[in-house]
């Protein structure tokens, strides 16, 4: 038996990365090596207002020790402001350069990564998407995105900044006294053994606040995209207070973020002034012994100061990393899923152009489930054929739909059009030669002409109104205030759930591809409008491969061939005369329907 069982995708729902963050940085070690230039000067120029800040103090200690000795006169003092304000311009000319070129460099990768995580959700499959709610991919592509942004910006700045100038500023401060630099410095071991610990507890616990933050994004999502749903059963008052459940549960996660964020930062401060405490008591005394100028002590102190930048960055450094790293990694979950529909790297002999279509024992099994959802179904759908396909709720029709249309994977030649395998060709080979409507109608909240130019932005206005009326909206569409420019809201929120249909049916059919697959697409408008519109389709169709799927089987008692479907199988085929007199199953079928109503 050929068959085809679905496993699943590289990363389940609800599991966590497993993901290294050294291979995580994988992600976008490419953009450092790339911009390798950039990024060397900007650091240089970064490095360069380090050395220009620690010039300064030396300024001042010439200064004081000029005044204390009585050797400072006018023109002496003005030629030290002279440096000092000189210094000031290059300072900020040369922090303006590195701003622009390592933050610049931030956003560039931000872009870039955005734009990958873009390009690689529209090569995954339905598989996907039905496991991962849309609220958390928005948080991927806004707070990590950002975090991503953050940490490789600000805290690659804030960390090669600390780093360099705690070096320079402790050099400076030893060549001063190496003894009082080494009390001054005695207590940061204590901050260094602190920020570890503490920065390990922020990473699982910002790990919660980006999860807590998609669930948040899902949930207004999903609720004002079903807001009509919301009203008419009066469940306002408790979205609401699942909204507002959410958001203390948010706060309380981002609290204990704070707690740990908040404790860094005072932590780091207090052992600075620790370490300035211990340098005036000790430096204060030298002093009075001789054993450096106050001049000395004036500068050392303010190393000591630019000092304690490096210090209490050490902890907004370690959040930010903390931060990004936790971000890298959710974002590498998602880049490392894997579609399920592996797309063929080589090029079809020809193009599909007669839109012939056959079906070879197919059986699918959609993943984690046990029972065969199609089993052993055999067609042959000569090009230009109208095809019927009904059956019950259940009956697997859908699912063949999207097998035809390359949304879930067949196994090898299972499935030919015009005598190639679809597995043997590309994706796009395979879809652009037909056009689909799903049983959800998905409609943009832009204008109805765009929504029916939608895959053939360059049509006329002409071709938009031709197809329209082949679909029965047209004139529907010049009632609307607007005409063919009425923008139908969010996801077709103005118009009828027949008129979103019928906007999908012009939709296809502007396509003029070879194949068209129709899935219960006119289940919102009563059977003898469904009836009609497809008689309309059928004269404009004439030539093209038609598959037409209804749970109705009246409206398609016109088509060439009718094939019945019940469990998964094809149960019978024929024409409707055929089938009515030879299946008693399709005969009770349409005697329910056609007496009872639809």
């Amino acid at each position: 038996m050929k068959g085809f069982h679905g496993g699943a995708s590289s990363a389940e729902s609800g599991e966590s990365s497993n993901t290294s963050p050294w291979r995580s940085f994988s992600l976008i070690r490419l953009y450092f090596r790339e911009r390798w230039g950039r990024l060397v000067a900007g650091l240089g120029a970064l490095v360069v207002v380090d050395l220009l800040q620690l010039f300064i103090p030396r300024v001042i200690k010439e200064v004081v020790d000029d005044l204390q000795e009585g050797r400072a006169t006018e023109s002496g003092l003005l030629h030290y402001v002279a440096v000092i304000v000189l210094l000031a311009l290059l300072i900020g000319v040369l922090r303006f350069v590195w701003r622009v070129l390592l933050l610049g460099f931030s956003r560039i990768l931000e872009r870039d990564l955005r734009n990958r995580f873009f390009d690689h959700l529209l090569q995954l499959d339905r598989a996907f998407f039905q496991r991962k709610t849309t609220g958390e991919i928005m948080a991927l592509a806004t707070n990590d995105l950002s975090s991503v942004q953050l940490a490789t910006g600000m805290g690659v700045v804030a960390a090669a900044d600390a780093v360099f100038m705690g070096i320079a500023a402790f050099a400076f401060m030893a060549w001063i006294d190496p003894l009082l630099t080494l009390v001054a410095i005695s207590p940061m071991p204590i901050l260094a053994f602190l920020t570890r610990i503490l920065s390990s507890r922020l990473h699982q616990r910002f790990s919660k606040v980006q999860e807590q933050f998609s669930h948040i994004t899902e949930f207004v999502r999903s609720t004002f995209s079903t807001i009509r749903i919301v009203q008419a059963y009066n469940q306002e008052k408790p979205q609401a207070e699942r909204f507002d459940a959410l958001g203390r549960t948010y706060v309380r996660d981002n609290l204990r973020v704070a707690a740990i964020y908040g404790t860094l930062f005072p932590i780091s401060g207090f052992i600075g002034n620790v370490g300035l405490l211990f340098a005036l008591a000790l430096g204060g005394r030298m002093t009075i012994q001789g054993a450096i100028t106050t001049g000395d002590l004036v500068a050392f102190i303010n190393y000591l100061y630019l000092m304690t930048w490096p210090m209490m960055a050490l902890g907004w450094v370690a959040d930010l990393f903390q931060r990004g790293i936790t971000s890298l990694n959710r974002i590498n979950t998602l880049l490392e899923e894997k579609s399920m529909l592996a797309d063929s790297t080589g090029e079809a002999a020809s193009p599909i152009l007669a839109g012939n279509i056959q079906v070879r024992d197919l059986t699918f099994t959609y993943p984690r489930q046990d029972r065969p959802t199609l089993e052993h179904i055999d067609l042959q759908i000569p090009a230009g054929t109208f095809l019927g396909v009904v059956g019950r709720t259940g009956a697997g029709k859908t699912t063949l739909c999207h097998l035809l249309a390359r949304l879930h994977p067949a196994a090898d030649g299972t499935i030919l059009m015009d005598g190639m395998d679809v597995n043997a060709l590309t994706l796009a080979d395979v879809r652009g030669a037909l056009a689909y409507v799903p049983q959800d109608v998905i409609l943009f909240s832009e204008t109805i002409a765009f929504n029916i130019a939608m895959g053939k932005a360059e049509a006329s206005m002409e071709e938009i109104e031709r197809v329209a009326r082949a679909a029965a909206i047209h004139e529907e569409i010049l009632q609307m205030k607007d005409g063919y420019q009425t923008r139908i809201g969010e996801r077709g929120v103005k118009l009828s759930g027949g008129q979103r249909q019928r906007l999908a049916i012009a939709r296809a059919l502007l396509l003029d591809r070879p194949i068209i697959i129709i899935d219960d697409g006119l289940s919102a408008v009563d059977m003898e409008t469904e009836q009609a519109i497809l008689r309309s389709i059928a004269r404009y169709l004439r030539g093209r491969t038609a598959i037409v799927v209804s749970h109705r089987v009246a409206p398609l008692a016109d088509a060439q061939s009718l094939v019945v479907m019940d469990r998964g199988r094809i149960v019978a085929r024929g024409t409707h005369a055929e089938l009515f007199r030879s299946s008693s199953y399709y005969r009770t079928i349409y005697e329910q329907q056609t007496r009872n109503g639809p």
